[in-house]
């Protein structure tokens, strides 16, 4: 590890601590209804889409009819967007002639960016039309996103709110988190990507002539629309194959500090919205505190992995100084690799600038651990807060078993109800990863699509299940994921990880909204100090070491012990 690789993270860390009081103030005024510098311009937009739509915006929901709203819109999300993609041969701005994609690859496309994992069993510039891609996958990236954000408000409410039954309207928060927010960010970065070198055409191609004279056809599209939103709304589906790893996605070291900062600043946030809303700031820069640890020591795990290399490498004289780059880009070196794989999988983003699959099995495994601690660090836009609220509600029960008291969070009494939904909603995701991982491992027609035996193996199938309940979408890539098997099993562990957990958290909003707020007192547990802090961190890393260490020790510890003792499959 080198200085010069922790200042480029300190340096993007400062840069994120620096947007996200602003932005998080902005938002707590956008979704409170009051009026920001934007409001001139896109109010009469908004109204108008309301008027066209039929919602009344001061008709609010209870949490039931709040998640019937958001399973209804996601269902024409999903039939929208299957049938582009089924259709694809036949709409407009399809230069290269791609065909339909087949059904169950479809089917799995579709859900993926519906639940915003934005897993890609394909390569998306041989299979993914210009059409395609802008008018389904772009779309359904700022859609899935505001869904998210959505979510998170009605969650926050239910703390802001004392003695109601209602959460606000979804049609409302769905609206103004994508005219508010998502859009006017993801325009700018998509011009600043374009200054840096990403293409933004509705050309399909370029033929080049390559120094030998040889031709070669050169992927072309409306890459940095499509890249803006890909990683401010922690979508994470690349252009192409590979990703932010490919210079045209990532063009530049500017470009890669530009995306890390655009991946956690809105996640990272709505924390601070949510302190707003509730009426202390302080809370939310407490859960950002926790938040940063685990980042920071992610980021610091990761970085040490592959700065020491591989020690079988190294026996064999291979130049050490440089440690682990198999698989990554020169242009960014391990310091930005380290944390462009932390935040990505911290975040349920999924966008990678290096492949994961070649990390050392230690700096694997963290990814992955980041994964299944339900990416709540700081997560997905609005998926990240309400997850994180989950484990707080856990956190001040366990404080109350501690002291004898009734357990409160922001002056809301958690009873048996709120932890018995609270614990169906952190049960639904090590069900999910771990029972599709058992399955995969013991069936011979899985097994031979790995690129792999042995530990490593278990650890590509175990990423890949993680990665899809968990709404993430990155790969250890060593699977070949496009068969029938892959397709449907992750289409439904995505469907598990967005829908079967956030029902159960829902209903927590809903039980919590219509409680008084109790005012604090010398017995209440203060939840904005540095002992809440520690004892949130010490839940999370409890709850996700008793579910997943066992599997983590067949995988990434087994093989980072038999590469100790030079033994490999």
């Amino acid at each position: 590890m080198t200085l010069n690789g922790w200042l480029q993270i300190i340096l993007v860390l400062g840069l994120v601590l620096v947007s996200v009081r602003p932005l998080g103030l902005y938002m707590a005024r956008v979704f409170e209804g009051q009026k920001t510098f934007l409001s001139p311009v896109l109010s009469p937009l908004e109204h108008g889409f309301y008027v066209l739509a039929g919602v009344k915006p001061d008709k609010e929901q209870g949490w039931l009819s709040y998640t019937l709203a958001m399973i209804v819109f996601s269902l024409a999300g999903f039939a929208s967007l299957y049938a582009i993609l089924r259709l694809q041969a036949y709409l407009p701005w399809n230069p290269q002639g791609f065909d339909n994609l087949p059904p169950d690859l479809a089917f799995n496309t579709a859900i993926s960016f519906l639940t915003n994992t934005n897993w890609q069993a394909y390569s998306g510039e041989t299979t993914m039309s210009n059409g395609s891609a802008m008018l389904g996958l772009t779309v359904h990236n700022f859609l899935s996103a505001a869904t998210g954000i959505a979510l998170a408000l009605a969650v926050t409410r239910a703390f802001a709110r004392a003695s109601a039954s209602t959460l606000g309207n979804f049609w409302v928060d769905v609206t103004r988190a994508t005219l508010y927010v998502l859009l006017p960010i993801s325009i700018l970065l998509a011009l600043v990507f374009v200054f840096t070198g990403s293409p933004q055409t509705l050309l399909g191609s370029v033929d080049a002539t390559t120094l030998e004279g040889a031709k070669q056809t050169i992927a072309l599209g409306p890459v940095a629309s499509e890249e803006a939103i890909k990683q401010f709304g922690t979508n994470g589906g690349g252009f192409f194959n590979t990703n932010s790893a490919h210079p045209f996605e990532n063009a530049s070291a500017l470009a890669n500090y530009l995306q890390i900062w655009s991946m956690i600043v809105l996640s990272t946030a709505l924390l601070i919205t949510f302190g707003k809303m509730v009426g202390s700031e302080r809370q939310g820069w407490a859960l950002v505190s926790v938040v940063g640890v685990f980042v920071i020591v992610g980021i610091g795990a990761v970085y040490a992995a592959e700065a020491w290399g591989n020690p079988i490498l190294n026996a064999l004289g291979v130049d050490p100084t440089l440690g682990n780059m198999e698989g990554k880009e020169i242009r960014f070196g391990e310091a930005m690799t380290a944390m462009f794989a932390v935040v990505t999988t911290g975040l349920s983003c999924g966008a990678v600038n290096a492949m994961h699959d070649s990390l050392m099995p230690l700096g694997g495994m963290v990814t992955l651990f980041m994964i299944q601690l339900g990416e709540v660090l700081p997560g997905g836009v609005g998926s990240g807060l309400y997850g994180l609220i989950v484990f707080a509600i856990l956190a001040v029960f366990i404080a109350g078993l501690m002291v004898g008291r009734t357990p409160e969070f922001l002056g809301k009494k958690i009873e048996a109800r709120e932890i018995k939904l609270a614990m169906l909603a952190v049960l639904i995701l090590p069900l999910s990863m771990l029972s599709f991982s058992a399955v995969a491992a013991v069936l011979p027609s899985v097994v031979a699509t790995l690129g792999n035996a042995g530990p490593h193996g278990l650890t590509e199938i175990l990423y890949a299940y993680s990665s899809a309940t968990g709404n993430n979408g990155s790969a250890f890539a060593g699977l070949n994921a496009n068969t029938p098997w892959w397709n449907t099993t992750l289409a439904i562990a995505m469907v598990l990880g967005r829908f079967a957990y956030v029902v159960p958290v829902m209903a927590i909003a809903g039980s919590i909204v219509t409680k008084k707020r109790a005012s604090a007192s010398a017995g209440t547990f203060p939840t904005d100090r540095s002992l809440f802090v520690g004892l949130l961190v010490g839940v999370i890393l409890i709850v996700g070491g008793l579910q997943f260490f066992p599997a983590l020790a067949l995988g990434p510890i087994v093989e980072h012990v038999l590469m100790l003792s030079s033994k490999t499959f």
